[in-house]
């Protein structure tokens, strides 16, 4: 017994236990998404069930999930005919526009970004130094961006955004506009939180968007993850929806880049349909190619 003790007083010197009582009463705790993480993934071709099975397994938890302050997460995927509708064809994000075939969304406390972020390039030293990453995939778009819109189309009822990565939508489209220069983001923004957003999501199958912008990765961040692009012109849209997109596509979504251009204000860079995963299947791994 006096061993048995002897190794759990080692195993919480090791773990650093008794600073955990401190951290929790300190700092900000809402529930408000100040942050996300938004990644789309290629994994390569003939490793598409091994990267599925080694991120919602193990990644989508040890990497993400289990982190301080990363309070809510969703796994996203689009079939081939998905990744077919997507535009424009010449993209500033993927290339060609079809890569990308997975996508994750995680929401971060607001005012722990800095925290969050110590914690999560410390992990994934960790994992690597483990052998517990997978490497035969390449990110094609993944950035911490910070929140700054949600619109809603039914106002105060239904899901809020803190509600977005659990509530059971059955569709995503994120939608990534470039300013035209880092001047003219504050007023590309402006026009859509008031202008242009409240009635795109008017009557359509889209319960709410949230609209972040990039931060800049870490410099000691891994080095199979490119830095972000477009730190001071680009903006995210996330599309919540209550249909499958497939459904919805050609009313709601097709011209998207015809709206934004026609403000003067930006270009659309990628609109990309996903639906949600099966967490715990295989499910749509054959519908990738």
């Amino acid at each position: 017994m006096g061993e048995e003790a002897r190794s759990d007083d080692t195993r919480s010197d090791d773990t650093r236990s008794d600073v955990y009582a401190e951290l929790a009463a300190v700092g900000p705790y809402g529930v408000r998404p100040g942050h996300a993480l938004i990644t789309m993934v290629e994994p390569h071709p003939g490793h598409e069930f091994a990267y599925n099975r080694w991120y919602e397994d193990d990644h989508y938890y040890a990497g993400a999930m289990a982190m301080p302050w990363m309070y809510a997460g969703r796994r996203w995927v689009a079939t081939r005919d998905l990744q077919l509708l997507r535009y424009p064809a010449r993209s500033a994000v993927a290339e060609p526009v079809t890569a990308g075939c997975y996508l994750s969304t995680y929401w971060v406390t607001e005012g722990r970004y800095d925290e969050h972020m110590k914690w999560t390039v410390g992990i994934n030293r960790r994992l690597n130094r483990d052998g517990r990453v997978h490497q035969e995939r390449t990110h094609v778009f993944t950035a911490f961006q910070d929140h700054e819109a949600t619109v809603y189309r039914d106002g105060a009822a239904g899901p809020r955004d803190f509600h977005a990565l659990d509530h059971p939508y059955k569709g995503l489209v994120p939608e990534v506009i470039d300013a035209e220069g880092p001047g003219a983001r504050r007023k590309l923004l402006e026009w859509l939180r008031v202008r242009h957003l409240p009635g795109a999501v008017a009557g359509s199958p889209a319960a709410m968007v949230t609209v972040f912008r990039p931060t800049p990765l870490p410099g000691d961040r891994m080095a199979y993850v490119k830095q972000v692009e477009g730190v001071d012109t680009r903006l995210t849209l996330l599309w919540f929806l209550q249909e499958d997109p497939r459904e919805c596509w050609e009313a709601h979504f097709t011209g998207r880049d015809a709206a934004v251009a026609g403000s003067g204000l930006g270009r659309v860079e990628l609109v990309a349909p996903f639906i949600p995963t099966v967490p715990g299947t295989d499910r749509y791994v054959d519908q990738l190619r």
